[in-house]
């Protein structure tokens, strides 16, 4: 399989399967950015809370597993 172009659009219409390779327009690049960005900061926050669990396992002394079992 062919490495993904993050700087062209892949149209296939499905009925004739007519391929079309082209470039992103204006506003489909700041849709895609826009995406991105936000995709990047859910992550950020996500590996944040991550982090900060296990520091509290960490401080407590337990495993994720032990924890889950006293909660559980």
């Amino acid at each position: 399989m062919s490495k993904v172009n993050e700087t062209e659009v892949l149209e296939i219409d499905v009925a004739t399967g007519e391929v079309i390779r082209r470039d992103y327009t204006d506003e489909e690049r700041a849709d895609r950015e826009e995406l991105r960005r936000l995709l990047d900061e859910l992550e950020a926050e996500r590996a944040a809370k991550v982090a900060a669990r296990q520091a509290v396992l960490d401080k407590l002394g337990l495993t994720a597993d032990e924890a889950a079992a006293l909660i559980g």
